[in-house]
């Protein structure tokens, strides 16, 4: 954990490599994944770079590999996706690097890409002829089946016009051959002429209407579905398509008719004459036959395809890692400058530790070329003040360091958040969660994950289902804080839990004849271990009247009492970072101040509450109770005060007043106040036989400096007194004395330079009201941010009590509501009891949790001492490149 406590030393080196070696060397860096490189470049355009033709080279082959996978989802083959761990063990032969990988490479899959798009155009030629046969055949046969539907009904209606202006048989028998002719062709001119073809169901409607208006009612239009859809040649999706057919008069309507087809990309078929049915026939059977054989030649094409597909399934995913660690070290190699010929020279922040593996491995490197010229690793002067940040993390503490980075990246070497965060945010959200069966369902949700994760380590998860992964140990934690704070609150789906027996007895529960309003006594005298319940609250408070009065007092002074603490330590991390960087003025002058400032009211404040919850006020309050000597409540032993040396004594006074007495001795007259009876002497009108409100309390230390109405030990104004000296004392501390003591600073600099002139003098004089300003503002964020973020805290008692109180209700008006009245009722308030709580407690509670939990931990507690303007470490790692890349696809 000390290593997680602040980020990874690092080096910043100098690396000077042979041209012939520089790709072995950074194939071997990249492995080791503990160097990020410096452009020494920064002038040049990508262009103008080294080695941009092997980047244009590596771009190029993405590409293909791109459409190979591409063309694998056409199939719905998955690509075969193999560990990056060994991909990266695997060693690298010199045929199997550089140029001449990337020529083999480009060679096979130049061949591979040119067959796949010869299959697909030919696949392409093959589906638009297979879809005219198939069109054709429907519309042959819509077509036949109209004519023959409507053939009775013509059939009819020419009948019933030849008898109406027919002539006889013996007029028939007088006429020549031209007449007849001339019968025949009006015949022929009164026939309609149509267009046939095919349409996209989705258009019909709109076809339709656009016929009907270009041609303003005079076409006749008749559509019939296809039953099986048609595949899209391009788009390779199946598209509903309907026969049609138009029957019109004219020929300007043919002409807009066939416009009107090209719009809608309708494809027209020309038919035989209806009438010659063995001329129909004998179409529609050659292309029945064409259909037949087209289908055939499909499906060979398709099975090629597939096959061919299936092969690059196989290497797809290796090709691409060979891909992208070629791309990286090329992309690398633009970054290093040729300084001597032969010779290329890079910089870059290392990891210290790793700095003897990136020696051996550039040596090694050179060695296995048997170059003559060395190589050189040496450590340079940091071209910045600030080296980048790196924590090493594990599976557990990743989702922690991500947390903390997605606010801000940490200062080098600074405190991290995220080693206190891996402790405080889960708890934080188990305090506002608490609930043993809410929690244990979210707990087994984090065990269910944790029991998949190497299946989902290698799975490709969404964005959700991945973010959700990385945090499967802190999901697990947060049900488990939420278990152990339901059992602190005894509180199970809004149940309490008799586990250690309760503490209290009411009269009469055996006998069950507890009536509401009745009181619960203790088993034991207050202050007995008997008294106390073995673990977390007694569960009687559940069935108590002043149980909601009871629980916001308690979660409403530990949220105080944990918020307190946490602001707290990361004032104190403040002051470890002020040590650990030698920043004098920042401990002694804002470190401290802050500390004197927070202790003298805040800490203050949480001793208070430990001081209330640890004095006996039954025993104080006894004290100054006026009792009869004579009473059986007499020689009580909850009187436990030590008056005159001597605890829990009871003395009998002189009874020359009203007749009663304190326990200690003082006769009672009756218009005696608490102060006169109790035998404490703190002051003020309880004299501390009078448990105080402590917000009062507080609120007076400002309000009513020295004046305590109700104290809690002896001299508890005075000390006050001093706490409220020493914040008011420490403001101005903060305030003034670390931008006086920088401009000084600043002054004896420029006047041991020599250059004070008065052009300096008024820049001098800007700077020190910059510093000013900044320690202003640093000032009143502190002082006013104690006070609002301490309220903020108080969002733990409010979640908690919102949730209590939820699963109250759901409870009780969905479940209790209904237990009495039959089974039926009891099932369906089963059900909705179970709806409600999965989507309001254990899915919409759990986010809103979660978001306040991490508002505390970025504002509340960070604030304090976080820089959050650090520059992440973005290591030349080829297993995170890779990572990357498949994350992204």
């Amino acid at each position: 954990m000390s290593k997680w406590f602040r980020s990874e030393p690092m080096e910043y080196i100098s690396l000077i490599v042979n041209e012939d070696a520089a790709h072995s060397c950074l194939a071997d860096l990249g492995k080791l994944g503990v160097i990020q490189f410096t452009d020494l470049n920064p002038d040049l355009t990508p262009f103008q770079r080294r080695f941009v033709s092997y980047v244009k080279r590596c771009d190029e082959l993405e590409r293909k590999l791109r459409f190979f996978g591409h063309e694998c989802d056409k199939f719905n083959l998955e690509l075969l996706s193999g560990d990056i761990d060994n991909f990266l063990e695997q060693p690298m032969s010199p045929d199997q690097s550089g140029s001449k990988l990337l020529e083999s490479l480009e060679a096979e899959l130049e061949g591979y890409e040119n067959q796949l798009k010869e299959l697909n155009t030919y696949s392409e030629k093959l589906t638009i002829e297979y879809n005219e046969k198939v069109e054709l055949q429907e519309v042959l046969e819509k077509a036949r089946r109209f004519f023959m539907t409507d053939a009775p009904r013509l059939a009819v209606s020419e009948l019933t016009t030849g008898g109406a202006g027919g002539k006889g048989a013996s007029d028939g028998r007088r006429e020549g051959l031209l007449a007849g002719e001339e019968e025949h062709g009006r015949d022929l001119d009164m026939r309609f002429s149509s267009i046939t073809g095919v349409v996209s169901t989705e258009e019909k409607s709109r076809f339709e209407r656009m016929i009907f208006r270009a041609t303003r009612g005079n076409c006749f239009v008749r559509f019939a579905p296809i039953k099986q859809p048609i595949t899209d040649p391009q788009s390779g999706e199946l598209v509903e398509k309907s026969v049609f057919i138009v029957f019109y008069k004219s020929v300007s309507i043919e002409n807009k008719l066939k416009k009107i087809c090209d719009a809608f990309s309708a494809h027209r078929y020309s038919l035989p004459d209806m009438d010659d049915a063995p001329a129909v026939d004998r179409m529609l059977t050659e292309n029945a036959q064409e259909l037949v054989d087209s289908r055939t030649v499909l499906l060979k094409n398709q099975d090629t395809r597939f096959r061919l597909c299936q092969m690059l399934s196989q290497h797809c995913e290796k090709w691409t890692w060979l891909v992208l660690r070629e791309k990286a070290i090329y992309h690398s190699l633009n970054m290093f400058k040729a300084d001597v010929s032969g010779m290329l020279r890079g910089e870059g922040w290392v990891i210290e530790e790793a700095l003897p593996e990136c020696k051996d491995a550039v040596m090694r490197a050179h060695a296995d070329m048997d170059l003559a010229m060395p190589s050189l690793v040496d450590q340079v002067p940091k071209p910045w003040p600030t080296p980048p940040t790196h924590f090493t993390t594990n599976k557990f503490t990743y989702g922690y360091q991500e947390f903390v980075n997605t606010y801000g990246i940490p200062r080098y070497r600074e405190a991290n958040p995220a080693l206190f965060t891996a402790a405080t945010f889960p708890f934080l959200f188990g305090v506002m969660y608490g609930d043993i069966g809410h929690g244990t369902f979210l707990f087994a949700g984090g065990l269910y994950m944790l029991y998949n994760e190497k299946a989902n380590d290698k799975a490709r998860l969404g964005e959700m289902a991945a973010g959700m992964h990385a945090g499967r140990y802190m999901i697990a934690m947060m049900g488990f804080f939420a278990v152990y704070a339901g059992f602190i609150y005894n509180d199970m789906f809004s149940l309490g839990l008799n586990l250690f027996k309760s503490r209290y007895i009411f009269d009469g529960q055996d006998n069950e004849a507890v009536e509401e309003g009745d009181e619960a006594y203790p088993v034991a005298n207050y202050g007995d271990a008997e008294t106390v319940y073995p673990f977390g609250l007694d569960p009687v408070w559940h069935v108590s009247s002043n149980e909601l009065l009871f629980f916001n007092s308690f979660k409403m002074k530990l949220s105080v009492i944990l918020g307190i603490t946490q602001m707290f330590a990361g004032t104190c991390l403040k002051g470890i970072n002020a040590l650990y960087f030698n920043e004098k003025y920042d401990f002694f002058f804002e470190f401290l101040p802050m500390v004197a400032f927070a202790s003298s009211l805040f800490i203050y404040m949480v001793v208070l509450i430990f001081m209330k919850w640890t004095i006996n006020w039954n025993s104080r309050m006894l004290a100054a109770t006026c009792l009869d000597p004579d009473d059986e409540g007499w020689g009580s032993a909850d009187y436990q005060e030590v008056v005159d040396g001597l605890k829990g004594v009871w003395k009998v006074c002189d009874q020359n007043g009203d007749g009663t007495c304190t326990p200690w001795g003082y006769s009672c007259s009756g218009y005696d106040d608490t102060a006169d009876k109790c035998p404490l002497n703190f002051g003020g009108s309880g004299d501390g036989c009078q448990p105080p409100n402590l917000i009062t309390t507080l609120i007076n230390i400002a309000l009513q400096p020295g004046n305590v109405d109700e104290p809690m030990y002896y001299g508890q104004a005075h000390i006050q007194n001093i706490l409220l000296a020493v914040a008011f004392i420490s403001v101005p501390v903060l305030l003034l004395v670390k931008p006086y003591l920088l401009s000084r600073d600043m002054k004896k600099a420029h006047e041991t330079h020599h250059h004070g002139d008065e052009d300096e003098d008024e820049g001098e004089e800007h700077g020190f009201g910059e510093i000013l300003i900044h320690q202003a503002i640093e000032t009143i964020e502190f002082v006013l941010g104690m006070v609002s973020n301490t309220a903020s805290y108080l969002r733990l008692w409010a979640l908690s009590l919102a949730h209590s109180e939820l699963a109250t209700v759901f409870w009780d008006k969905a479940m209790v509501s209904t237990l009495g009245v039959n089974f039926f009722a009891t099932y369906i308030g089963f059900g909705i009891f179970a709806g409600t709580t999965f989507g309001v407690l254990l899915m919409m509670d759990v986010l809103e949790c979660f978001l306040h939990a991490l508002r505390l931990h970025w504002v509340e507690f960070q604030n304090k001492f976080f820089k959050a303007d650090g520059i992440r470490f973005t290591p030349y790692s080829f297993s995170q490149i890779i990572k990357d890349s498949v994350e992204a696809s």
